[in-house]
């Protein structure tokens, strides 16, 4: 897992062909706004978040958000551990977010 800045997660997003948007956020959060083409898994679900988890490629590259970056790290945590090689947080998260967003 990486923590990236805004930016730094931005520019990596933009360059990467093997990218994969996940957000972790409650239903009620993405109402607000999302990132264009996030995947939304709500971490908060348990069991359930991990068995969508399971569903996904591991060869991917995750960028992941939540609200403020902690549930975004979470996830980060246990998708490395489940297997997954290329995850990156989102420092921050999505209250800090300053790049493209759907309302």
């Amino acid at each position: 897992m990486a923590d990236l800045s805004q930016d730094a997660w931005a520019e990596q997003l933009k360059n990467d062909d093997n990218a994969f948007i996940l957000d972790v956020r409650t239903e009620e959060e993405v109402a607000d706004g999302y990132i264009p083409n996030a995947k939304n898994i709500n971490i908060l679900k348990g069991q359930a978040f991990v068995y969508e988890l399971e569903a996904l490629d591991k060869n991917k590259n995750y960028y992941v958000y939540c609200k403020a970056g902690g549930r975004s790290g979470q996830a980060c945590v246990i998708m490395n551990q489940m297997g997954f090689e290329n995850t990156y947080n989102l420092a921050g998260g999505f209250s800090q977010w300053r790049g493209e967003r759907t309302e």
